[in-house]
């Protein structure tokens, strides 16, 4: 019975929709193709019926950032019938094996995150759409609305790829409980790197159960911070590496010397990072405003944990290493109007305002950082909106993805004392300098 109802409605859709000539799988947005009955809401608001669905897949890398678009997806929805949302999860790995893969294929999720260390490469290659007159036609959209350095970090030869979805700045972790237990105060903006070495070394247990500070092989929550406080560099504006910078190598040795003296655990992995914070292995940490809603969601984080400004050089250098994320939509995608409708709405006010309320991620549109503050009370979070005064852009260039990754290899042996920090510094600048030789 079932099938044969099935079946005649099967046959009305198909001749329902030869009689409207409809070819494609676009929402049609003309007042026009919507019916006259209506639906409810989940607010009890009438809507109209769909006339058909579209699914526009989304593919992000966050899980905690996951359980907050996924409630907007279910908002969107509920205002746009004719679209549904289906979320695309993969970690951070993962996500950019099975993205390439895709792009290869040509088989892209219809809108996608975008990171500055592959934006080059996808936009190079025509894997992202223009969005240049998408956003010109738009009456919720205006670039002026978003950071200028996050703008132009998604545009190329001129296109725009990505509209801004976040930015993000690094702050110093702590454990109030381990603090009170030794008897110290609690870190503020008047530190500088010497108190949280003397403050490390009083928090690092002697059988190594507690350590006093996390200094892992890593990058943006990690040594950036510590190169540019020093007033060194990574990458300098004519595209070479600074890491032979004596600036650069000076911070460098303060940094692991956190490793050396046993002050912080060996740490390469970026689930072992957050475990140590979240097993009481480490007292102090440099992480990003990014993992707020798992640290809130942490239990034994949200009873013990608050966060401040990171540490200034001892000579009062500041810096904290700031980066943003871009919304894409894939250039062969079958549903365009869908897919914009919801990348729009996702980097409109309205949606950037939503964002930060859910305390997914401090939005970037320009008003909306506040609403991110208030979204937690739990930890200081104000903190992070504080250091956008000096902060500093991630560095990147158009082969980031592919140096990154080589300069890891050749610092690692800093951490396990294979190598002086010095010579890892200047073998890093070495293959470093390579990558950025064949830009030019």
């Amino acid at each position: 019975m079932k099938r044969r109802a099935f079946s005649v409605m099967l046959s009305l859709i198909v001749v329902l929709a030869m009689l409207a000539g409809c070819g494609n799988n676009a929402v049609d947005k003309s007042p026009s193709t919507q019916p006259a009955n209506s639906q409810e809401n989940a607010s009890g608001e009438k809507t109209p019926a769909a006339a058909s669905s579209v699914t526009i897949t989304y593919a992000l890398w966050d899980s905690n950032q996951a359980v907050g678009f996924e409630k907007m997806a279910a908002e969107f929805t509920e205002k746009n019938p004719g679209i549904k949302i289906e979320i695309q999860l993969n970690g951070w790995s993962d996500y950019w094996t099975a993205l390439d893969a895709a792009a290869s294929a040509g088989t892209l999720p219809d809108t996608f995150w975008m990171h500055s260390n592959n934006f080059y490469r996808y936009a190079s290659n025509d894997m992202l759409m223009t969005l240049d007159s998408l956003i010109a036609s738009s009456d919720r959209i205006d670039l002026k609305n978003y950071p200028e350095g996050l703008v132009s970090l998604y545009n190329h030869n001129g296109k725009q790829y990505c509209i801004p979805k976040d930015f993000d700045t690094i702050g110093l972790w702590y454990n109030k409980t381990m603090f009170d237990e030794a008897g110290l105060e609690y870190p503020d903006d008047t530190w500088t790197w010497n108190d949280l070495y003397e403050a490390a070394r009083k928090l690092t247990k002697p059988d190594k159960s507690q350590y006093g500070f996390l200094a892992p092989l890593h990058n943006q929550e990690g040594f950036y911070n510590f190169i540019y406080q020093n007033g060194g560099t990574v990458i300098t504006p004519d595209k070479k590496s600074g890491y032979d910078d004596p600036r650069t190598i000076e911070a460098m040795e303060y940094y692991v010397k956190f490793v050396k003296e046993g002050l912080s655990p060996v740490i390469f992995g970026d689930a072992e990072r957050a475990e140590a914070m979240q097993n009481g292995l480490c007292a102090m940490g440099f992480f990003g405003s990014w993992n707020l809603s798992g640290f809130a969601a942490n239990e034994y984080m949200a009873k013990n944990f608050d966060v401040t400004v990171l540490p200034a050089a001892p000579d009062g250098g500041r810096a904290s290493i700031y980066n943003g994320l871009g919304y894409a939509i894939a250039p062969n995608t079958r549903n365009v109007d869908a897919a914009w409708k919801w990348v729009e709405y996702l980097a409109s006010e309205e949606g950037q305002l939503r964002q930060a309320e859910l305390g997914i991620a401090i939005s970037a549109y320009k008003g909306t950082a506040d609403a991110w503050v208030e979204s937690n009370k739990t930890f200081n979070i104000k903190c992070f909106i504080d250091m956008l005064d000096y902060a500093v852009i991630r560095p990147y260039s158009n082969t980031t993805a592919v140096w990154e990754d080589k300069v890891y290899e050749e610092l690692r042996g800093a951490f396990t004392g294979e190598k002086t920090v010095e010579q890892a510094c200047r073998d890093a600048a070495a293959v470093m300098n390579e990558s950025l030789a064949q830009e030019r």
